[in-house]
C-alpha cells in the first residue's frame, strides 16, 4: 500500500446576484444548482449540497486540498454565469458579486449544515440575506468592514 494524503475539509461557501438581484427564480434555480455541482465533482470536490434563493447561493463541499476556495468560487462563479448567459436563462446579462463567505465545518456539523442550507427558502422568510451574512462573520469572528459587504440593490433600506 502506497503512503497517501488523507483530508477531511469541509467548507461552506456563500456568494450572491450581482446588487444582490432576484434573477434566480423557481424556474431555473435548481437547474442551476444541479450545473454548480457537476462544476464541484469535476474539480474533485465532494458536492454535498447546492441550494439558495433567488439572490444568493450557498455551498457545501468536501473540499479538494489541490484547489484552492479562492481557485474554485471562481471557477463556480464563472462557469455558471456563462451557462446562465448563453442558455438565456435570465432577462439581461447575468452576474455573480464579487466576494464570498466562506466557513469550515467539523464533520460532526454536517448534518446541521446540511439542513441549514436545504431549508433556505424557509429560513429567509425570517432572516434577510444580508442579517445572515453577518451573522456568519460575526459567529465566525471575522472581522469585516461593513463598507465591503457585498453591494445590496436596497442598502438604504434597514433589514435588507
Amino acid at each position: 500500500m502506497k503512503p497517501g494524503n488523507f483530508t477531511q475539509i469541509y467548507v461552506h461557501i456563500v456568494f450572491a446576484v450581482k446588487k444582490r438581484e432576484s434573477l434566480l427564480n423557481d424556474k431555473i434555480r435548481n437547474h442551476i444548482f444541479e450545473y454548480m455541482s457537476g462544476i464541484a465533482t469535476t474539480m474533485k470536490h465532494k458536492s454535498i449540497i447546492i441550494n439558495g434563493v433567488a439572490n444568493h447561493v450557498h455551498i457545501l463541499l468536501g473540499l479538494n486540498p489541490a484547489i484552492s476556495i479562492s481557485n474554485t468560487v471562481y471557477s463556480l462563479k464563472r462557469s455558471s454565469s456563462l451557462y446562465i448567459n448563453k442558455e438565456k436563462m435570465c432577462d439581461g446579462k447575468f452576474a455573480w458579486q464579487e466576494g464570498y463567505g466562506a466557513f469550515t465545518y467539523s464533520r460532526s456539523q454536517i448534518k446541521n449544515v446540511y439542513r441549514y442550507i436545504q431549508n433556505q427558502e424557509m429560513h429567509h422568510k425570517k432572516k434577510s440575506f444580508r442579517d445572515e451574512y453577518v451573522d456568519f462573520l460575526e459567529k465566525f469572528e471575522i472581522d469585516f468592514d461593513k463598507r465591503y459587504l457585498f453591494t445590496f440593490l436596497n442598502d438604504d433600506v434597514p433589514g435588507q
